[in-house]
């Protein structure tokens, strides 16, 4: 069947990978070892990294910005004869008010800080599985670090790893660092690349102007003439975002295929990009994806070429709006959506937080477990009859204030700001995270 396959992409949080065909090439000190491929032989494999990334340049502007699935970017480059390099999330500054603890985001106060806990269960040295309930713990980079006792642990391959630092504070107050952070690195981005627009995106290889991607301001904010937040679904920051990342999928992806072309000696089939619907790119772009491709394969009588899109909505890469579920005193989770939410709301989480897990044991077999105790809503996480659609879940959010905006806003920011990514200095980050 690998015959009929010319590529399958691997989207992830700020780039994609592309499994296709490629000519292993070796230099002569490689051929002398012994390996297991032959010099110019035909192997499938993953191609380099490939960031969603594109090139500005205007005036004293040359930069490359680097896009992700939500609204967190990297610039590097030039401004004004200065190198830069800064990273972090884009969030309209007007929506933020306050200072220091006192952080309010769309009206909505910011808890300062929480005790964020949870079951965690491990295997112990002796095999055996050991389960502890209500366990404080912080997540630090994408890791988790639970206390016990005087005691702090991550766990690895379901084995307890004690962490030698102690100084770790179980008030965890991610959530209103995120909104901190990203006021100020947003002031930053609208003080430096404020005039920048999709006219002065260059690729990233050959530096010609991409066509097409419109003449608005990038990064323009709510008090201008658009009236639309930066993170809002519809900003002009948003439209450029996935633009650039279905302009760097469509190039690289229709090369790979058309190269195949040279490598498909089992089938007389003419392989090219097909054109994926409006629909399909807007799933892709916002999502961890899997995209394959089939074509030229025989099915009696007619031939069959068709692709398919496999989206993962619960993961730890990326934090979508619809990521957080809100817990109510009745021990139930929700959508944030569900019309039934109100005052009721005793906390929020991920929603992969309520997803069941599997530890198994050398000596008493495979234990599962939840994380939290609460039950899922049927008619919120099953059927889905009794949530909402809004176009803008901020002003959705907002316009519902309360318990459940307040748990939705801060745990929305906790669980981006403790996400993994490269750009993140782990000791600074530890420093953040000590009493």
């Amino acid at each position: 069947m690998q015959s009929y396959v010319p590529a399958v992409v691997y989207t992830m949080y700020d780039g994609f990978y592309i499994y296709s065909p490629f000519t292993n090439t070796l230099d002569e000190e490689s051929q002398e070892e012994s390996v297991t491929y032959e010099n110019g032989e035909k192997i499938y494999g993953l191609k380099p990294y490939i960031f969603y990334s594109c090139r500005y340049q205007t005036g004293g502007i040359d930069v490359v910005i680097t896009y992700s699935l939500d609204n967190y970017i990297t610039v590097q480059g030039v401004i004004n004869g200065e190198s830069v390099y800064r990273y972090g999330y884009l969030i309209e500054p007007s929506n933020i008010t306050g200072s220091g603890d006192n952080i309010s985001y769309r009206g909505v106060r910011i808890s300062p800080s929480e005790t964020l806990t949870e079951n965690v269960g491990f295997v112990q040295e002796d095999g055996s599985f050991r389960e502890i309930q209500n366990c404080p713990y912080v997540r630090i980079n994408g890791v988790k670090y639970y206390k016990d006792g005087d005691t702090w642990f991550s766990i690895l391959n379901g084995q307890r790893q004690d962490f030698l630092e102690s100084t770790i504070s179980e008030q965890d107050h991610s959530g209103i660092r995120y909104y901190q952070q990203a006021r100020d690195f947003t002031n930053w981005v609208e003080s430096n690349l404020g005039d920048l627009t999709g006219a002065d995106a260059r690729d990233i290889v050959t530096g010609r102007q991409i066509e097409g991607l419109g003449n608005y301001e990038i990064f323009e904010s709510e008090s201008a003439s658009t009236g639309k937040s930066i993170e809002d679904p519809n900003s002009n920051f948003n439209m450029q975002r996935q633009a650039i990342i279905r302009y760097s999928i469509e190039k690289n992806l229709s090369v790979a295929i058309a190269n195949y072309n040279r490598y498909a000696s089992d089938t007389s089939a003419n392989f090219q990009m097909p054109k994926l619907q409006e629909d399909e790119w807007e799933r892709i772009i916002n999502n961890i994806s899997i995209i394959s491709f089939m074509q030229g394969l025989s099915i009696g009588g007619k031939l069959y070429n068709g692709y398919s899109i496999v989206t993962n909505t619960v993961n730890e890469e990326v934090v979508n709006t619809d990521s957080i579920y809100l817990i109510t005193s009745d021990g139930q989770y929700h959508k944030p959506t569900d019309n039934d939410v109100g005052t009721n709301v005793t906390g929020a989480y991920l929603n992969m937080d309520f997803e069941r897990k599997t530890v198994a044991t050398s000596t008493e077999g495979t234990y599962y477990y939840y994380s939290h105790n609460e039950l899922g809503c049927y008619s919120s996480v099953v059927s889905q009859t009794g949530v909402d659609v809004p176009e803008n879940i901020y002003e959705y959010m907002a316009e519902k204030g309360g318990a459940a905006a307040q748990a939705y806003f801060t745990a929305l920011g906790r669980e981006r700001y403790s996400m993994y990514k490269t750009n993140n200095n782990y000791e600074e980050l530890m420093d953040e995270y000590s009493e």
